[in-house]
């Protein structure tokens, strides 16, 4: 057995010290903080309200799931062109944006019903039925698909010299070449440094290469802006820079069946992703579990119904004080797998961090603020994490690489929902609809498993479980 004493780690039910609490949260929060207002900004959602929201609803989640089930909630891009159609509509022409965000706010409700209702029926089949729709042969390439999707994101990132989603360039005309290269060079100072820091660092620092990293890229970046006099740090909008304290702006839904009819079924979108990220936890946990000498098992796979219903109530929750719709976070957890930081009271803390930062307008700023080219550096690790955890559910699970039936669904996987992104800009046209190409992927590949296992015999399997 493995000597526990060189093991680092914190597996769901322990807690770190309160300041290395405190560092591990600040380190979720910079994971998360990128997606959940760039979510916000496209939609035009209130970026306070929505971070507020999304660490409210982690807190609910975390409660309903029994503490078990270590994930962060933050708003999910699958919902972001159902909710801008919706409030770029004519219907809703001429309304306030508070009066939009209030009817867009009963869809993402509703949408959460189609989870909880998820989750009541895998609770009632049970886990081997729902591993039958859902074997790793198909949560395995979602996982990558997830990850491989957000390539072009990434690197995009790594090579913006955009001080904001709108586009907005920071520097002169005649500098944007030297710009261009030299957000090049603080994003691979950020990845490098952020592998090297998770390989080389030993303690504590081991299990920070997700602040550090990020940190040598800012330091980068300030140098830069002294030395050249270009500034690739980010400013919020002008609209969101106001004040020092300001309580987010909460509105409540107003109901409509238009909202109902655009956001609701996105629902069914987040639900193959959603599976797949408990299996990576549970494979990752358990393996941590192993490595400290732990005798207990971590049985979050078995929580897969609780988590749908947990991640149902996370939308309520965030579309009641008007945050956007969610799910729960790839990038997280791979922050969580590279750390081996598993705790939930860090994600308690990551919360309350993000609340608390939702109500002071420099706070924001600061997180904000941090250059494009370092969250691109960032991300090529993160975004490659978790394809990489697609993998190792199929290696954990064992599944049969040469089997004709599993190729078959692999490849069709992935080739749809990485070409659906690339070729048709992430929504595939079919029968005049926009199937969101991971949720497309997902759902092409439950049905061709379903189809290929009419009539299969599997004397192997039975042999194996005999032995």
């Amino acid at each position: 057995m493995q000597n526990n004493e060189y093991v680092r780690g914190y597996l769901p039910d322990e807690n770190p010290p309160l300041w290395q609490l405190l560092l591990y949260a600040l380190q979720q929060v910079i994971v998360m903080f990128p997606a959940t207002v760039a979510v916000a900004i496209i939609t035009g959602f209130h970026i306070s309200t929505t971070i507020f929201a999304s660490g409210l609803a982690t807190i609910v989640f975390l409660l309903v799931t029994g503490r078990k089930i270590p994930l962060y909630y933050g708003s999910s891009f699958s919902y972001v062109a159902a909710i801008g159609s919706l409030m770029a509509s004519e219907a809703l022409a001429g309304y306030p944006l508070n009066d939009k965000i209030a009817i867009a706010q009963f869809g993402i409700i509703m949408s959460g019903f189609v989870s909880i209702a998820a989750g009541l029926i895998v609770n009632r089949f049970g886990r081997d039925v729902i591993e039958k729709i859902l074997p790793a042969a198909v949560t395995g390439p979602v996982a990558m698909v997830i990850g491989l999707t957000l390539a072009a994101t990434a690197l995009q990132d790594a090579a913006s010299i955009a001080i904001d989603t709108a586009g907005t360039i920071s520097v002169v005309e005649s500098q944007i070449p030297l710009a261009s290269n030299l957000a090049w060079v603080i994003s691979l100072v950020t990845l490098l440094s952020t592998i090297i820091f998770s390989v080389y660092l030993k303690g504590v620092w081991g299990q920070l290469p997700l602040l550090l990293g990020p940190a040598l890229g800012c330091a980068t970046t300030y140098i830069i802006k002294l030395v050249t006099g270009i500034s690739l740090f980010k400013v919020l909008p002008e609209t969101a820079n106001t004040g020092i304290f300001a309580l987010p702006i909460f509105t409540l839904p107003k109901p409509t069946w238009l909202a109902i009819a655009a956001i609701m079924p996105i629902a069914i979108a987040t639900i193959p992703e959603s599976t797949a990220h408990v299996y990576q936890l549970d494979i990752y946990v358990n393996d941590l579990a192993r490595k400290k000498g732990s005798k207990k098992r971590y049985n979050i796979a078995d929580l897969l119904g609780l988590n749908l219903i947990g991640d149902g109530i996370g939308d309520i929750v965030s579309g009641f004080v008007g945050g956007p719709a969610g799910t729960n976070y790839g990038e997280n957890i791979s922050a969580m797998a590279i750390t081996k930081v598993f705790s939930v009271p860090v994600l308690i803390g990551a919360s309350l961090i993000a609340m608390v930062i939702s109500c002071f307008t420099p706070l924001i700023n600061s997180i904000y603020a941090i250059p494009t080219a370092v969250i691109g550096g960032l991300e090529v690790y993160l975004f490659g994490a978790i394809a990489a955890q697609g993998i190792a559910i199929m290696v954990e699970k064992n599944v049969d690489l040469f089997s004709s039936k599993n190729i078959a669904i692999i490849a069709t996987i992935m080739v749809i929902g990485i070409g659906g992104q690339y070729g048709f800009n992430g929504s595939i046209p079919f029968f005049g609809l926009q199937v969101p190409t991971i949720a497309g992927a997902a759902i092409f590949g439950i049905l061709l498993n379903m189809l290929l296992s009419i009539g299969e015999k599997k004397p192997q399997a039975d042999k194996t479980a005999a032995k």
